[in-house]
C-alpha cells in the first residue's frame, strides 16, 4: 500500500496495490501495521460506518470534540465522491486549510482523516456507497459541524451548489468561527 502525506499534516492519502485478472479483482484494503509503520501514527479502529447516498448529496462538515475526536479512513466501495478534511485544529499552521480528493470505486484511494479534522464528501456519480472506519465510537454529545459553504474555507465542491441535497441539521452548522471547538 502507497501512502502520501497531503499539505495537511497527519492526512494521508492511500492507495493499495490491486491486482486483477479476468476474475475481477482482489486487493488489501486497510493493514494496521502498514499504516502504522509508514505514517508513524498508532491507530486502532473500533467502528465502522457505511452510507448510500445519491448525485449531489453533501454530508458535513461534521467531527467530534474533544476526548471523543475521531481519526477516520475513508473510501467508495461504489461510485465516485468528492472527499474533503478540514484541519480544525487550533493553532495548526493550516487550521482552515481543507485537502479534497475525488475517492471512486475504480481508483480505490482512502483518506486518512485524523483527529482534529472536520470531514465531508459530496456524490459524484449516480449512487455512492461510502465506507469509513473511526478509532472513536460516536458520541451524539460530542458532535460538532461546519456549513458546508463557509465562506472562509472556501471549498470547492466541483459541482453547482443548485445540484445538492444537504439535510436539514447540515444546513443549520454554524461557520468556522462559531462552530464547537475540537479540544
Amino acid at each position: 500500500m502507497m501512502i502520501t502525506p497531503t499539505p495537511l499534516e497527519g492526512c494521508f492519502v492511500l492507495e493499495p496495490k490491486v491486482f486483477c485478472d479476468s476474475r475481477g479483482y482482489f486487493m488489501e484494503a486497510f493493514n494496521e501495521r502498514d499504516f502504522n509503520e509508514k505514517s508513524g501514527l498508532q491507530i486502532k479502529f473500533v467502528q465502522d460506518n457505511q452510507s448510500f447516498s445519491t448525485k449531489g448529496v453533501l454530508r458535513g462538515l461534521h467531527y467530534q470534540i474533544e476526548e471523543h475526536s475521531q481519526a477516520k479512513l475513508v473510501q467508495v466501495l461504489q461510485g465516485s465522491v468528492l472527499d474533503v478534511a478540514v484541519d480544525i485544529r487550533p493553532g495548526s499552521k493550516t487550521y482552515g486549510h481543507y485537502h479534497s480528493e475525488i475517492l471512486t470505486d475504480i481508483n480505490h484511494k482512502q483518506l486518512f482523516v485524523p483527529k482534529g479534522f472536520a470531514h465531508g464528501f459530496l456524490v459524484l456519480s449516480e449512487t455512492a456507497l461510502f465506507s469509513y472506519k473511526c478509532d472513536q465510537y460516536y458520541h451524539a454529545e460530542s458532535e460538532g459541524g461546519i456549513i458546508y459553504n463557509d465562506t472562509f474555507l472556501n471549498i470547492d465542491w466541483q459541482l453547482a451548489e443548485g445540484d445538492w441535497i444537504v439535510s436539514d441539521k447540515d444546513l443549520k452548522l454554524p461557520e468556522i468561527h462559531q462552530a464547537r471547538k475540537i479540544w
